[in-house]
């Protein structure tokens, strides 16, 4: 199986494209010009938006990891995050479905319920966090990633291809450490305070291109414990009061309902907080 990643430079994408090949993969990645790619993959320059350079980078692929977007909506005027977001996404995948590919796995992310970027910051309607809440967007980033994941169920229906479209959360690397410890508790406390190591993302992603499945499906990542001092349930009475709770927390346990990635991928974290 060849696999094209698309972002394959950025923090998250680079894991994939790691983990991929060491799997085995024959791995080709899109990659923006003046980017260094990495070793041991077919490098094709271009932008995700560019459907000459999707095509090319499609040449000889199974299945597509699309991972290019901009990362949130801090940066950059909220029409270019979202036109850019929704382009890459649509280009990239309608193209791979009109050439044959018929797997996606796609980066989503948590904001796509609207609770991280959210001037307004509201909480969920209860906890655990799952799949099934409507989204409460304020943001043009998670605007983009439900739009993101519409995306991917109507080219599954049109093309009867499969994919998973993965909510991904705050996401840490070894080497950035320093944002799990940073982040704020009360601006995360609506994603019940998940995060992800990107080497458990990275897994995710493989799972998702090579598990037996059919449809589209939108899936919440996050590691088994919280990232903050303190157990679950204080901290709950502490920030979200009023939110409804289906189920006590155990010790930090992570009010987020995992149990869709692990029927459908087999997904299990195996990271846990690192001793400060």
């Amino acid at each position: 199986m060849r696999i094209l990643v698309t972002g394959g430079d950025g923090m998250v994408g680079s894991a994939v494209v790691r983990h991929l090949l060491a799997a085995g993969r024959d791995v080709t990645t899109l990659t923006l010009p003046g980017v260094t790619p990495h070793a041991g993959v077919r490098a094709v320059f271009g932008d995700a938006r560019d459907e000459a350079a999707v095509t090319d980078a499609l040449d000889g692929v199974d299945a597509v990891a699309h991972l290019a977007a901009i990362p949130n909506p801090l940066s950059d005027p909220a029409p270019v995050v979202f036109a850019n977001n929704t382009q890459a996404t649509f280009t990239v995948l309608w193209t791979a479905a009109a050439l044959g590919v018929r797997r996606f796995a796609i980066a989503s992310s948590v904001s796509a319920a609207g609770r991280s970027f959210n001037p307004h910051r509201p909480l969920p309607a209860a906890y655990p966090v799952d799949e099934t809440m409507p989204a409460d967007l304020g943001d043009p980033y998670g605007l983009s990633k439900q739009v993101d994941e519409l995306t991917l169920g109507t080219v599954c229906r049109r093309f009867g291809a499969a994919g998973v479209a993965l909510r991904l959360p705050l996401m840490i690397a070894p080497s950035n450490l320093e944002l799990m410890r940073r982040a704020d508790l009360a601006s995360e406390v609506g994603n019940g305070w998940a995060w992800l190591d990107v080497r458990d993302g990275a897994e995710a992603f493989r799972l998702a291109l090579t598990v037996p499945l059919t449809g589209a499906h939108v899936v919440h990542l996050a590691a088994a414990e919280i990232f903050p001092d303190g157990e679950t349930e204080e901290l709950l009475d502490r920030h979200a009061p009023g939110v409804p709770r289906r189920r006590s927390f155990a010790a930090r346990e992570v009010p987020v309902d995992t149990g869709r990635a692990r029927a459908l991928l087999g997904f299990e974290p195996r990271f846990r907080v690192p001793s400060p």
